[in-house]
């Protein structure tokens, strides 16, 4: 299979990295920043288009993979009869790829991906939505390449799960950023936190996360909360953060 892609980004990487890998073949690359286009190029030894008007159609499939909010406006920029159009995003409709192409789709791996540090195993669970059997054959051949979870989801459930991702990863992450903080702040080595964290995603994969919640909130332990939002007063974010959270589990809870 060849390929054209959209894109410098860490979501470009992986594609390219993963089906090049796999024997696939990029014609070329586009990103309006050349230099990193140029860089990822390198790597899996392809070229640089100049411009979108240097994308024909004719290639096996075109991948876009940028910012959410730039996609329509690139899509609207190709005509592709043959080629199969498809973008990366979790939380955008493929009506933004418009009537630019006969086939389409999208691919949204639920992982969150660092061109540093690329996975090297397949449990990379990945939804996908297509408009023809042609299309849907494309995304299965790029599947293969990095996946053994495919599953074919609605633009409604893949903006669900996306919404989903952000609440348990995008958010969990900023909390062990802002504990983080807090720690260095006082002199308290982070990796002290390690064990915890690592005990409760160890936790919610045999058991509902409803059924393994702790700490203060569960309990209902005022004492407690109170003197945490004492201790923040000076970080008024992390005390809306600590409040926000805490009524959520009490509630939850009652």
């Amino acid at each position: 299979m060849n390929y054209n892609l959209i894109g410098s980004g860490n979501t470009a990487w992986f594609f390219a990295k993963k089906l090049s890998g796999a024997g696939h073949t990029c014609l070329g690359v586009y990103s309006r920043n050349q230099a990193t286009a140029m860089e990822l190029a390198s790597q899996i030894n392809s070229t640089v288009y100049g411009g979108l008007s240097e994308i024909k159609d004719g290639a096996d499939v075109c991948i876009i993979a940028i910012s959410d909010h730039a996609i329509a406006n690139i899509a609207s920029q190709l005509s592709f009869k043959e080629t199969v159009l498809l973008h990366t995003a979790g939380s955008v409709d493929m009506s933004a790829l418009g009537e630019v192409a006969a086939h389409k789709g999208v691919i949204w791996p639920i992982y969150s991906i660092l061109k540093q540090k690329l996975p090297e195993h397949r449990n990379i669970p990945t939804v996908f939505e297509a408009s023809s059997e042609k299309a849907k054959n494309t995304i299965n051949n790029i599947c293969q390449t990095f996946t053994n979870i495919l599953n074919e989801a609605t633009a409604e459930q893949r903006r669900w799960l996306h919404l989903s991702a952000v609440l348990s990863n995008n958010f969990t992450n900023h909390l062990m950023t802002v504990a983080e903080s807090v720690c260095k702040a006082h002199g308290i080595p982070f990796s002290m936190l390690i064990p915890i964290l690592q005990q409760t995603f160890e936790r919610v994969q045999s058991a509902s996360p409803y059924d393994v919640q702790t700490g203060p909130a569960r309990r209902h332990d005022d004492i407690t909360i109170r003197k945490h939002m004492d201790m923040l007063q000076t970080h008024s974010d992390w005390q809306t953060i600590y409040q926000a959270i805490t009524s959520s589990i009490e509630n939850m809870y009652k």
